[in-house]
């Protein structure tokens, strides 16, 4: 099996981990050696004209002896099966990382062999990047439960971020769906990593001290700082009847004792078949969107999980945010003057976040707010307006001060327009790097256009006296062509592959020489094939 089969396989199956977060690491590039990390760095995906959305997302192998009941890659699910080298995954990163497809790498996999094998090679991998490339860009890393604590070690000090897979809330389900992992299993790894962080930023800043008059000489290499991008966990929401109370417990309970930066909720996929999974096919995605809203209202909000959800409403309100429905139940703190209330007050206020709270608490020092303002401080007045007052007046007038009317106003579906993406209505999911992009089969009407007029044109023949109309035509079907040329540049390589043989007569040259003459067109193609030519 070639690179090009492996990573279609093994990019596919990386789908189902979740990575949609800003690295978390600042980075500066450095003399001699290869990349930078930002902050604001993305983790989605990759799609398939060479476009990129920051992170390679793959797996090392996806061959695996647990067999937990929803995993497309179970131990006794019938899927292609294969692995990369931890020279060829280092290669490809490199190779896209060199073409600014990429920022950085998401590596996770399946558990071959051992939890101590499937690691070592990750190990390996990351290892070729850091010191033989010189490799200072982001990678975040899964930890496999059961790996020897002197391995995670090793590997938390090549990573930028790591995260071990809680899987699911509970125990019972933990057992019922995965009877061969274990609570512990999971947990130790990360309280490892939350203990040797704190050690390591510990142990940094008494080296920053300069506690004596000698002068210390430091040394000649200094150790990489051991998950400098902390910490995160994925948990499947929908599989087992847990309800969101005992989710939203469990996320605050990891936050608090084990220092995570971020707890993801994975709504259920049914990709496999199991009487132990839920009848129903139907995915959850808005309870998993009222999960995070809820989870970003404790992390940046300063809400108590108490507040949010209590044991009497276990579930979140599908058809209002979290926020809103606080707010809602207890407008006995509303409305609130937007020119004098306290930080934590404005907070709490539908349609305010955290950067809008603190740019009112600035601009209201040298001005007095009202609409105009607030809505050039972006603010969602729209909703905010029902909830504060603005130098004494009430800014909700027409809708009546009371739960019912609110609610409504609230719950009301936004209007996504006509146009753009909102007006679809649907989400738009994971992109994918072999999913086919919308409107190629237009390219293909347009070559074929171009083509017959050629064609009518040389049934038609040129004269003397049809010289400057041949001409013109020329000219337009020159232009046309080039808008083609250009059209398929943007189009993926197996849907142009397919265009061009169905569509032309002419011979093409042998795919190597196109991957080496259009890197545009065959982008992460060619990338594959440069460790081809230096192997």
């Amino acid at each position: 099996m070639n690179i090009v089969e492996k990573l279609e396989i093994l990019a596919d199956a990386a789908k189902y981990d979740v990575a949609c977060t800003s690295s978390g690491v600042d980075r500066g590039a450095r003399r001699g050696q290869l990349g930078n990390a930002m902050a604001a760095g993305c983790c989605h995906s990759f799609t398939p004209d060479g476009r990129c959305i920051s992170l390679l997302k793959v797996l090392m192998t996806n061959v695996c002896i647990y067999d937990c009941a929803y995993c497309v890659n179970r131990a006794s699910n019938e899927v292609a099966r294969t692995a990369f080298t931890p020279r060829e995954l280092a290669n490809l990163t490199i190779s896209f990382y060199r073409r600014n497809y990429i920022e950085g790498l998401f590596v996770s996999s399946g558990i071959i062999k051992g939890p101590d094998y499937t690691t070592e090679l990750m190990i390996e991998t990351l290892r070729i990047l850091r010191d033989e490339y010189g490799f200072r860009g982001y990678i975040h890393a899964k930890a496999v439960p059961g790996t020897s604590p002197e391995l995670i070690d090793r590997l938390g000090h090549l990573a930028d971020r790591m995260s071990v897979n809680l899987e699911l809330p509970s125990q019972k389900s933990l057992a019922l769906l995965c009877p061969q992992k274990r609570k512990q299993q999971l947990l130790a790894p990360m309280r490892q990593i939350r203990d040797s962080m704190a050690e390591d930023a510990d142990t940094r800043a008494l080296m920053r001290k300069n506690t004596t008059y000698y002068s210390q000489n430091r040394p000649a290499k200094r150790e990489r700082a051991f998950v400098p991008a902390g910490q995160s966990t994925q948990m499947i929401i929908g599989a087992t009847p847990e309800n969101d109370f005992q989710i939203l417990n469990l996320s605050a309970a990891l936050y608090r004792t084990l220092s995570l930066k971020r707890v993801f909720f994975s709504a259920y996929l049914p990709v496999t078949s199991d009487e132990r999974l839920p009848a129903s096919g139907a995915v959850e995605l808005d309870r998993e969107h009222r999960l995070y809203q809820a989870d970003w209202l404790m992390r940046f909000y300063k809400f108590d999980v108490s507040e949010i959800i209590d044991e009497d409403n276990p579930y979140l309100d599908p058809q209002l945010d979290p926020k809103a429905n606080w707010a809602i139940n207890h407008l006995e703190h509303f409305p609130v003057e937007v020119n004098t209330a306290p930080l934590e007050m404005l907070l709490r206020v539908p349609g305010i976040g955290p950067r809008g709270a603190r740019l009112i608490v600035k601009a209201r020092r040298t001005c007095c707010l009202h609409e105009p303002e607030l809505r050039k401080l972006g603010i969602a007045y729209k909703r905010a307006r029902f909830f504060i007052t603005c130098n004494g007046k009430y800014a909700g007038t027409g809708t009546p001060f009371a739960p019912g009317a609110l609610r409504a106003q609230l719950a009301a579906p936004i209007d996504g327009g006509k146009h753009g993406r909102r007006a679809a209505k649907q989400c738009q999911g994971q992109l994918s790097l072999f999913d086919l992009l919308e409107g190629q089969n237009q390219h293909g009407k347009r070559i074929e256009e171009a083509q017959a007029r050629d064609a009518l044109h040389n049934a038609q023949g040129t004269s003397a006296h049809d010289a400057p109309t041949n001409s013109a035509r020329a000219g337009v079907d020159d232009a046309l062509r080039t808008s083609c040329k250009a059209s398929m540049s943007s189009t993926p390589m197996t849907a142009q592959k397919a265009i061009i043989s169905s569509s032309s007569v002419r011979t093409l040259p042998e795919k190597s020489t196109l991957a080496s003459q259009a890197d545009g067109l065959f982008g992460w193609q060619h990338a594959i094939d440069k460790q081809k030519v230096c192997a």
